[in-house]
């Protein structure tokens, strides 16, 4: 990143503009805190897909159900030109990922509705969906071929080379797995025996194809992108993203592969020296090119994602002899990263989702020359699809006070929540500015309470971000949400410490080898700034964050007493440890110089464990069974040293979870304990 040569006049300016805008508007009291019950009852509305003639936006709804548990989806549309929406699809089960038929005449999409996970039809003009793949293991991520006759989807398949199966026991089955590689999970999904592959779908007869027989994952469970499957315009080349190595846990050398028109092998079109990941292949509508997104350096998964654009010859999608030489970086100069894109129908121009300083605002890219235009600006905007007349946009916007809707071209199309919403006092972010770690600039968000009082002072609620190589925007959180926290009287803060996404790749960078020192100063920094707020009391304070924001709070807990109480969520406790038990091993290797046998130093010098003697402040541990990235033993041990210090602890699990809390029921209890513990610690009778 470049250095924000902002003097301290303009900081002091933004600091001061965000302690006087504090008066309470008539409207806000007459509304009412967001609960819990409101928050969960709200849709969740993704996945627009823009039909082919640009009159109709598919997209879906998720409601999450604590009667059953799930969330539960439907496939909607809405008419672009007078908003009138419908539900496309009912009855059991759940539906998602709307695909629109090259001739828009029939929607493909994914239903648990009979047989688990698989590909349905639906005509537009009238009918019944009918089911039409039936793969074993389901059926995700559906792509039209471009004549209308199949479709593309990803599946499951047994690859038992990776799972030894002991015969032994005979007739009597055990649940014992045996198992040799690495990557033997991910997230919270046991890999073991298991390879993803590619599948052509027959719309005719059902006929599923394994275009992907090989010992590889197609495309990569890893380093993935905005969908890493694309066909070329004539339908004769397929490119995915995958990993082509024999050991994939260690490396990130996710490259683009072509499969041809034999349909019969896999070739790179990667040169040998990259070994950065790369993801999301689109092919030009013309055929004249193929667009992917590339991370230069090896090993590292959050590098900045150039936008790279390769001539093809004739527009078939073969590699030319000389397609070095073609290649070229629609991005170059630039110091952020593309997140997602899509193609302009008439290929000269790519529309571009960027993350920018707390915000993704959606560029425009034309092609050749690489001019870069920013369009659409301010929240969260993202998956973008561009009409026939190549401006048209339809996206996803959302902010702090808005959950997910369709919009097309800066106006709101979709209104899932507006009723909802209407009854509720949700306050904005406000966003504030320091000189942090090494002379830069930070900068972070703040939200006032529901009804504030700019008379009272209320306790504060520190929220710290994970990643990482992550940031805080102005978005609606599924799981950490602002909102929900300020509902109980709690000032929030949040600040984009030195890891950061969104403010350049050098202030990215910085993190890395350095997790206990810069983002620590940034972290305490603005703390300081938020403290001496005229409307936050300095003496109730509370930290909370989760996978690297847990780990900042064990750190806290071992640096700094300035804190009432804190909340760990699946944090890093053990750097060796986490090491060793975290299934994706280049992030590791890459934030700590080396694996543990080789640069232990490092990670002594960088690990919570090694200042619990110093932990005096309440802690909440929460953590999960299902969690492969950061193991439950990180928060088996903190909890253990937290009691065995005398600390007041408790500690949350969830057996059915992972690294997220999703589940319905399971999310009411983490929002029930977490603002339960914060309050009894921060919340006095002397201040109601």
């Amino acid at each position: 990143m470049e250095r924000w040569n902002v003097g301290r006049t303009l900081i002091l300016g933004i600091v001061l503009t965000f302690q006087l805008s504090n008066i309470p508007t008539v409207v806000a009291a007459q509304k009412r805190a967001i609960t819990f019950e409101d928050y969960i009852a709200l849709k969740s509305v993704s996945d627009p897909q823009l039909s082919p003639d640009g009159k109709w936006v598919a997209y879906t709804v998720s409601t999450p159900s604590l009667q059953d548990n799930r969330n539960v989806s439907r496939v909607w549309v809405v008419e672009v030109a007078t908003g009138s929406a419908r539900a496309l699809t009912g009855g059991p089960g759940s539906d998602r990922q709307p695909r629109w038929s090259p001739d828009g005449k029939t929607l493909a999409f994914i239903s648990t509705r009979e047989g688990g996970a698989q590909v349905w039809l639906l005509p537009i003009a009238g009918g019944d969906a009918r089911k039409v793949s039936s793969l074993a293991d389901g059926a995700s991520d559906p792509v039209w071929l471009p004549d209308g006759s199949a479709l593309l989807v990803v599946s499951d398949i047994k690859w038992p080379e990776h799972q030894e199966i002991d015969q032994r026991n005979g007739e009597y089955s055990t649940e014992a797995r045996i198992w040799t590689g690495l990557m033997w999970r991910h997230w919270d999904d046991f890999r073991a025996g298991k390879r993803q592959h590619l599948f052509r779908v027959d719309v005719a007869t059902g006929k599923a194809t394994d275009l992907t027989p090989v010992d590889h994952d197609v495309p990569a469970i890893a380093t993935g992108g905005d969908g890493d499957v694309a066909v070329s315009p004539d339908g004769e080349v397929i490119a995915v993203a995958m990993h082509g190595d024999s050991t994939v846990a260690d490396n990130t050398n996710v490259d683009i592969y072509l499969i041809g028109p034999e349909r019969a092998m896999l070739r790179s079109i990667s040169t040998v020296a990259e070994r950065g990941a790369e993801n999301t292949p689109r092919f030009s509508p013309d055929g004249t090119m193929l667009a992917w997104l590339s991370m230069e350096r090896a090993g590292f998964e959050a590098d900045r994602q150039r936008l790279i654009l390769l001539a093809l010859p004739g527009g078939r999608g073969r590699r030319p002899a000389n397609a070095s030489g073609q290649s070229g970086e629609a991005t170059a100069g630039w110091n952020l990263s593309v997140g997602s894109y899509t193609w302009c129908p008439n290929s000269r121009c790519i529309y571009a989702v960027v993350e920018e300083r707390g915000r993704d605002n959606i560029y425009r890219i034309d092609i050749p020359g690489y001019k870069r235009t920013r369009l659409i600006a301010g929240g969260v905007n993202t998956g973008t699809q561009v009409g026939p007349d190549n401006r048209t946009l339809v996206y996803l916007h959302q902010s702090n006070t808005q959950p997910p809707e369709v919009w097309v071209s800066g106006k709101a199309l979709t209104h899932h929540n507006d009723s909802a919403l209407a009854t509720l006092d949700l306050p904005p972010l406000e966003e504030f500015g320091f000189v942090g770690a090494l002379g830069d600039s930070v900068f972070g968000w703040s939200q006032k309470p529901p009804g504030f009082d700019p008379t009272r002072t209320y306790p504060l609620i520190y929220l710290i971000h994970g990643g990482p190589q992550g940031a805080w925007t102005d978005s609606w959180g599924p799981r950490w949400n602002n909102q929900m926290f300020a509902a109980r009287g709690f000032v929030v803060a949040e600040v984009n410490f030195h890891g950061s996404t969104g403010y350049g790749q050098k202030f990215t960078d910085a993190i890395s080898q350095h997790w206990g020192d810069y983002p620590y100063e940034d972290v305490m920094k603005g703390v300081d700034v938020v403290a001496r707020l005229p409307y936050v009391d300095s003496t109730r304070m509370g930290a909370a964050g989760a996978s690297y924001g847990g780990y900042m709070v064990y750190w806290i807990a071992g640096h700094s007493n300035r804190f009432k109480v804190l909340v760990d969520h699946d944090g890093v406790f053990n750097t060796t440890s986490m090491a060793g038990s975290t299934e994706e091993l280049w992030f590791t290797d890459w934030e700590f110089g080396g694996t543990p046998y080789a640069n232990r130093a490092l990670y002594e010098k960088r690990s919570p464990l090694n200042f619990v003697s110093n932990w005096k402040t309440p802690m909440l541990i929460v953590h999960s069974q299902l969690d492969y990235r950061v193991d439950l033993s990180e928060g088996y041990q903190a909890f253990t040293a937290a009691k065995r210090m005398g600390v007041d602890a408790k500690f949350l699990y969830f057996p059915d979870e992972g690294h997220w809390v999703l589940r319905p029921r399971n999310r009411r209890i983490w929002w029930g304990t977490v603002l339960d513990w914060l309050e009894v610690h921060l919340h006095e009778s002397a201040h109601p």
